[in-house]
């Protein structure tokens, strides 16, 4: 998919408030029986064709789940990100996040063709993309949750938010948590939503820099494991091999559980991102044991930190449209 995720002083709150599936904004509600009467076969079409992927790629559970991600972070949920270039529209998908990394368009498009189908301009890409992600989830063995429907597409993409928004895997802990922050999300989201590397790959290139010093000899990052960084040595050289794969979590990497939080106690985080979360910050460390020893609680703080994301500035009400092609405007 996907990363990262004055906040959370104590422990003590790191339980979540009861969770509320309406989602107020400032142009209606989002909630799960949106399209009971418009389109009731909406949910099964979109799961039917991301589990058809899945079986086919269990790569792709991870690619839709961070779909949802990078697009909820630059102006909101609103499927910013499937618009490709046209005049008056520089897509999102050249940012440094998304460019040669962010794939799953495919399926949305196949997904999209079939609801057009079944229920002409009726249902929204943003929330395809926020089905999806629910979806990959559960097929890779994650929690269930219902998704607030009801948002509509934006009319307009932003590369600048996409490139300054989306957190990087070399920004410090600081910046993450800042980016969490400017979303209305918190320290738990950002540990909680993290945890969605427990699925997925990663290149090369968005890690070489905790293998290699500056002068490029051979010295891993202090907070990675010697024996781990030496696996990584192989396929990640100094130079070259910018696009080589890395399961973000090499024990289980197509299961959906906690073993990505058992990993970063392990000193063996692929990404720097992933293993600031136990070496800055003491809250988010506590955070990162409790998840690691309770894959219940990770579970159920994934969830509604999953809910709270997709609730990120929807589009509701007049405001924007129903895309009739994900990649274009009507």
């Amino acid at each position: 998919m996907a990363q990262s995720m004055s906040f959370f002083f104590l422990i003590g709150l790191l339980a979540f408030a009861p969770l509320c599936f309406s989602a107020k904004t400032s142009g209606g509600s989002l909630y799960p029986q949106y399209y009971y009467r418009s389109c009731p076969k909406a949910q099964e079409i979109v799961k039917s064709v991301v589990a058809k992927s899945v079986a086919k790629e269990a790569r792709m559970a991870a690619s839709l789940l961070r779909l949802h991600f990078h697009d909820c972070f630059v102006k909101g949920c609103d499927a910013s990100l499937l618009l490709d270039s046209s005049r008056g529209i520089v897509t999102e998908k050249r940012s440094n996040p998304n460019r040669n990394s962010a794939r799953g368009f495919e399926v949305i498009d196949e997904i999209k063709s079939a609801l057009e189908k079944e229920c002409p301009q009726t249902v929204s890409c943003a929330d395809i993309l926020a089905l999806a992600a629910r979806d990959s989830t559960v097929l890779a063995g994650g929690p269930n949750w219902e998704v607030p429907l009801g948002r509509r597409d934006s009319r307009s993409a932003s590369l600048s938010g996409s490139n300054n928004d989306i957190p990087s895997p070399n920004n410090t802990f600081n910046t993450i948590l800042t980016k969490f922050k400017r979303q209305g999300l918190g320290l738990v989201d950002l540990v909680a939503l993290s945890g969605s590397h427990t699925i997925g790959n990663s290149r090369c290139t968005s890690f070489r820099q905790r293998l290699y010093n500056q002068s490029g000899n051979s010295q891993p990052d202090s907070t990675l494991d010697q024996s781990y960084a030496a696996q990584l040595h192989n396929r990640c050289p100094r130079s070259g091999g910018d696009q080589n794969l890395f399961f973000l979590d090499f024990v289980s990497p197509t299961k959906f559980d906690n073993s990505y939080f058992k990993n970063l106690l392990a000193s063996k985080g692929l990404l720097n991102s992933d293993q600031v979360l136990i070496t800055k910050s003491q809250a988010s460390l506590a955070l990162v044991k409790q998840y690691a020893e309770n894959n219940a609680l990770f579970f159920e703080h994934f969830a509604k930190s999953m809910v709270k994301m997709g609730n990120i500035s929807p589009l509701t009400g007049s405001t924007g449209e129903i895309r009739k092609n994900c990649r274009k405007m009507n």
